[in-house]
């Protein structure tokens, strides 16, 4: 394992996210893509020579290479605390795609050998690093909307089943448009108000059978086994308090609107699930908004990654961390179980969310 210069990665799954992050990975100079895996030898061979990445094969291969500090886990979501475990195991780092985990019960396992083993398992979203959540971030800190009391979140969408061949995965356990969506908006929510202390909700499906209606399935039904709409109200350690819709039972399409409002005005963020985007600020006693474009250098995907190799180098912690993923896995869990029960629920997991990053800070700058 080296310990200076461009940190060695490894990727495993070479499925359709892959592309988008093996097309930031494979220039971001403070890293170098080592190698690419797969249960589809020939998909990770052609992801390989097709971003001129030097190693594909099994995944055993690709933990056995001394080189690669960092593990890039795009399976689907059933196998990510799976993998994870065996890629610290191998005495490597982890960072998976999101979610963190399915359940409470594997997220703390996963995080409690990381501790043991002296390793990190961060994890997806890195959309918060981005340009434009990162300059409303900034904002709130520099208490231009006063003291930041009240959030409202919405994800409305009619269902993937539309545009999506397979999407009978998205309407399993894990799936949902709260596990699914959840993590982009959960996530920008705790970065500005904090941890989440307990939740309540309320959930519905709107039919028990879906019908897959684009590509070579198209026609075929599959059950539904996830709520398809959860409307939740959270409550945020510090006293906040946020209104959510995950919904995929919408004909009215709302996506990526999060707004903020506090003692001195309101904020209205850019879509989550991205990197950019632009702002709207209310001021109290002024009649118009500002809109405010996002300041920053604009990346994508893999921009957690850089952010962890760099955090490891610099021995402190990482913005994406494992404990941020998993109070975000608690936090869905527990809206589950609010849903289920129609109870308030307690969330036993807290964090402490790092800093705003600084406005120059630029994934594509060589650092190490």
């Amino acid at each position: 394992m080296t310990t200076g210069g461009p940190v060695g990665v490894g990727v495993i799954g070479a499925g359709v996210i892959s592309t988008q992050y093996l097309e930031n990975l494979t220039t971001f100079p403070d890293l170098k893509v080592l190698f690419i895996a797969d249960i589809d030898l020939e998909r990770a061979k052609a992801q390989a020579e097709k971003f001129q990445v030097p190693g594909s094969g099994t995944v055993e291969q690709l933990l056995a290479e001394p080189d690669i500090e960092i593990v890039v886990n795009l399976t689907v979501p059933a196998a990510h605390v799976e993998i994870a475990l065996q890629v610290i195991a191998a005495g490597k780092n982890a960072w998976t795609e999101k979610p963190f985990s399915l359940d409470r019960e594997s997220g703390r396992a996963l995080l409690a050998e990381a501790r043991r083993l002296g390793l990190r398992v961060a994890t997806a979203p890195d959309t918060f690093l981005g340009a434009g959540l990162q300059t409303g971030r900034r904002i709130i800190a520099n208490g231009e909307i006063g003291v930041p009391l009240t959030a409202i979140a919405m994800f409305q969408v009619a269902g993937p089943e539309s545009w999506h061949p397979n999407a009978d995965f998205y309407y399993a356990k894990g799936g949902g448009p709260l596990f699914d969506m959840g993590p982009y908006y959960l996530t920008a929510l705790v970065q500005n108000l904090g941890p989440v202390s307990r939740v309540s909700a309320v959930g519905s499906r709107s039919t028990a059978i879906r019908t897959i209606a684009a590509g070579p399935r198209a026609g075929e039904t599959f059950p539904v086994d996830v709520d398809t709409h959860l409307g939740a109200l959270l409550e945020f350690e510090g006293g906040a308090s946020a209104q959510c819709v995950f919904s995929f039972q919408s004909s009215i399409r709302r996506v990526g609107f999060i707004e903020i409002d506090g003692t001195a005005g309101a904020i209205v963020f850019p879509d989550p699930n991205m990197f950019d985007g632009e702002l709207t600020l209310w001021r109290d006693g002024v009649d118009e908004p500002e809109r405010i474009a996002a300041s920053g250098v604009l990346s994508s995907r893999g921009t957690g990654v850089v952010e962890l190799a760099q955090a490891i180098r610099g021995n402190r912690p990482e913005q994406a961390s494992g404990e941020l993923g998993y109070h975000i896995v608690d936090i869905m869990a527990s809206i589950t179980d609010a849903a289920a029960s129609g109870d308030w629920v307690a969330v036993q997991s807290t964090v402490v969310p790092g800093a705003a990053l600084p406005e120059h800070w630029d994934p594509r700058s060589a650092t190490l």
